[in-house]
């Protein structure tokens, strides 16, 4: 297993470096923005860390770059901010969790583990169906009616979780926890934005609705009556 940490400071490169060798992990490593952009868009990696201040280019910046250019590898952020509209700009700008300066190395391990878990498996199914929407896990695109959606890394996975549990009403609570991470509420719109987001681009202009609201419970994408 390969990991990327994107991070300044030495000791703190040196620190996780050391922790995630012990654990097994190939690790690189890369001094600032624009280095480790050029390696996460050039090299295959299943975990990348990026330091949120960075010289050169911002961890932020980086994050969107990485995404822009179609990378799908977790991503863990982080960052001595520490508040929730912080976290909730890094989780938008593409990363997968949010890691707050100082950490535990055993918080460190369990962040690093918990993302891997989240590594597609596939067992032979490489397709989520919902009449005309198809998602392919492997390829990671999503069409309808045989035409190519685009959608950001937090869109798509949003739209994984309800395809995987087609048919069933998801809380907000659950997209919350399992889509971004969060076992609280930030008390923001997070969830209602990317959910309008979403629909304007699975349904609009197609012959029926797929995702529905339900009033005061959550979400559920279903094929038509």
């Amino acid at each position: 297993m390969r990991i990327l940490v994107i991070e300044d400071d030495p000791s703190t490169s040196a620190h996780i470096a050391s922790v995630l060798s012990m654990e097994g992990w190939q690790v690189e490593s890369a001094p600032d923005g624009h280095r480790g952009l050029s390696m996460a868009t050039t090299r295959d990696y299943d975990v990348i860390v990026v330091d949120r201040m960075l010289p050169r280019l911002d961890g932020m910046s980086v994050v969107r770059a990485i995404r822009h250019h179609g990378r799908q590898s977790p991503l863990l952020m982080l960052s001595a901010l520490s508040d929730v509209d912080h976290r909730v700009e890094g989780l938008d700008a593409g990363a997968d969790d949010y890691l707050a300066k100082p950490f535990a190395r055993s918080e460190l391990q369990a962040r690093i583990n918990a993302l891997t878990r989240r590594l597609p498996t596939f067992n032979g199914r490489t397709k989520l169906v919902v009449d005309d929407l198809e998602l392919d896990t492997f390829s990671r695109e999503v069409h309808r009616a045989g035409q190519r959606i685009e959608l950001q890394p937090r869109e798509y996975r949003l739209l994984e979780y309800l395809m995987s549990n087609a048919g069933k009403v998801v809380t907000r609570s659950m997209l919350l926890e399992q889509v971004w991470g969060f076992y609280f509420s930030p008390g923001t719109s997070l969830v209602e934005t990317h959910v309008s987001r979403l629909r304007s681009k699975i349904d609009r202009g197609f012959r029926s609705s797929l995702l529905h609201t339900i009033r005061s419970v959550g979400y559920c994408l279903r094929a038509p009556d």
